[in-house]
């Protein structure tokens, strides 16, 4: 018996049902980060601070289902706005597909364990503090170079 192609393989990003988006996030937490954008070149600066309601351990939100409410302008990917977020890391699976391009080995869809973005150091585990615990005229100085 063949294998069946895996979903991210056979279809298309407007195809999958919103179980498998879902799916797609390797739960890194990079898009939770707080980010800068230079007014005049437009170029976007990450920094080491992320959402209040990140769990920095897992790096899942703790209120998703809510976040909108909570955080109204919290990133909602789509398969009909993922072309807007330009400032995507290249590892992300929702760029990485939009793009062509296959899903990284250490993906929890293709390693079958959640861990593994963690375990091969692209999530932000441990590296990342509240956004909440620094003024946010203070936030240039947190601008980190780490995120691809």
């Amino acid at each position: 018996m063949i294998a069946e192609i895996p979903f991210w393989q056979r279809k298309r990003l407007d195809e999958m049902t919103a179980a498998e988006w879902e799916s797609l996030c390797d739960g890194c937490g990079k898009c939770c980060l707080a980010k800068l954008e230079d007014e005049d070149t437009g170029e976007v600066y990450y920094t080491d601070l992320v959402c209040r309601y990140m769990d920095q351990d897992t790096c899942g939100c703790t209120v998703y289902p809510q976040r909108l409410e909570k955080v109204p302008a919290c990133t909602v990917l789509t398969p009909a706005n993922i072309g807007e977020f330009h400032w995507l890391p290249h590892t992300c699976a929702y760029r990485r597909l939009a793009e062509g391009r296959p899903l990284a080995e250490w993906h929890p869809l293709r390693s079958g364990d959640p861990n593994s973005v963690h375990e091969a150091g692209i999530s932000v585990r441990h590296r990342v503090q509240s956004e909440g615990a620094v003024a946010e005229e203070d936030w240039e100085e947190h601008i980190i170079h780490w995120v691809i």
